[in-house]
């Protein structure tokens, strides 16, 4: 009977101590969760620079996409409106676009991997319809759900994405959009050829 007892008393200290140690987990998630969302002040009211630390993190990552979205990284030019939410000065040489529908960033932190005070983790979900090869101007399809885990931290003072740097996510009305814009410039007539075969693709997907 001592035995059972002992044994149980062994039982009921080991699930208080995970219990306890749950208990702590919650606690320090919390505390960060608390610390990073002191620096944001969430009025939309209240004019602050872009990546402040006045703002949450996701509106950083809610940009960023948004542009990405609009084709903003499909030309040079229009990088320079990427600038103040990224950590990095230029662009790899991208082959492939991916194609998207819909995206979803969480503004709930609970759902972000908070590593610190100064860093988060926050994941984006994308409804992708498929890809563009640009060298071969084809539309590939292929209806998925990706997941791309933004990691941001401040950086000077600003909220910024360090990583990763990913091809690429335009949305399908802006990606036909940019293929007629291309058409309407291409002098090639096998070229033009090729465009307006991806154009057709693209709407096909819609």
């Amino acid at each position: 009977m001592w035995n059972i007892l002992q044994n149980l008393h062994v039982v009921w200290k080991s699930n208080a101590d995970k219990v306890v140690s749950r208990s702590r987990d919650c606690l320090v998630s919390s505390l960060l969760a608390l610390a990073v969302l002191s620096l944001a002040v969430t009025s939309h009211a209240q004019v602050s620079p872009s990546g402040s630390l006045k703002r949450s993190p996701a509106e950083v990552v809610k940009r960023y996409v948004l542009l990405d979205q609009k084709g903003a990284r499909l030309d040079a030019p229009s990088f320079d409106t990427l600038t103040p939410y990224i950590n990095w000065k230029e662009e790899p040489a991208w082959g492939r676009v991916v194609v998207v529908e819909k995206t979803d960033v969480p503004d709930d932190y609970r759902k972000w991997e908070i590593l610190n005070n100064l860093e988060v983790v926050i994941p984006v979900t994308f409804q992708v319809r498929g890809a563009v090869y640009l060298e071969s101007a084809t539309f590939i399809p292929e209806d998925t759900t990706e997941e791309v885990r933004f990691h941001v931290k401040v950086v000077g003072n600003y909220w910024r994405i360090v990583s990763p740097i990913i091809p690429p996510h335009v949305g399908l009305k802006r990606m036909v959009s940019f293929a007629r814009e291309a058409e309407a410039n291409e002098e090639n007539k096998t070229h033009r050829t090729e465009l307006a075969s991806l154009i057709d693709s693209l709407r096909k997907a819609k």
